[in-house]
């Protein structure tokens, strides 16, 4: 059977566990937040594992590690939710602190996803010419037509 490329990542692993224990939090929520609390705080903890499948479907690793950088936003943003969800005293302080240790070890990975897809894209821009600056290329092609009449 085939597997996507993010269906591989640790990281998408974890952010599924997340996801699912979100839903079964917020399942016991009170029906007048069902439009509100609760379909935010479900649309974005599914958003961090969406945009990390998302982003392998990229070519560039910069904008690989552009959609790691909004699944990181949308980590932050469920955890925000939660916050609120225990001041509100939808779910108890014990709950939170109990997904914590998760949205810590998610965000450190998705960290760690990121920095490697952005040096991935330095090396490549280092070595390949058609990614580098103009100006660097302008620098490099005058420097070279400087050597090439200094042999002549």
């Amino acid at each position: 059977m085939f597997t996507y490329a993010f269906e591989k990542l640790e990281v998408y692993k974890s952010v599924c566990k997340f996801t699912d224990e979100i839903y079964k939090l917020t399942k016991d929520f009170p029906s007048h937040e069902r439009f509100a609390l609760t379909s935010q705080i479900r649309r974005s903890a599914s958003s961090v594992g969406a945009n990390l499948a998302e982003g392998t479907t990229r070519i560039s690793m910069k904008e690989q590690a552009r959609f790691s950088e909004i699944s990181f936003s949308s980590l932050a943003e469920t955890f925000h939710h939660l916050l609120q969800a225990a001041r509100l005293d939808y779910i108890k302080q014990e709950q939170l602190n109990n997904l914590r240790p998760l949205v810590f070890e998610i965000s450190n990975k998705i960290n760690a996803l990121r920095k490697s897809q952005i040096g991935r894209h330095n090396s490549k821009v280092k070595t390949d010419p058609h990614l580098q600056e103009p100006e660097m290329l302008y620098e490099k092609l005058k420097s070279s037509l400087l050597e090439n009449d200094l042999k002549d």
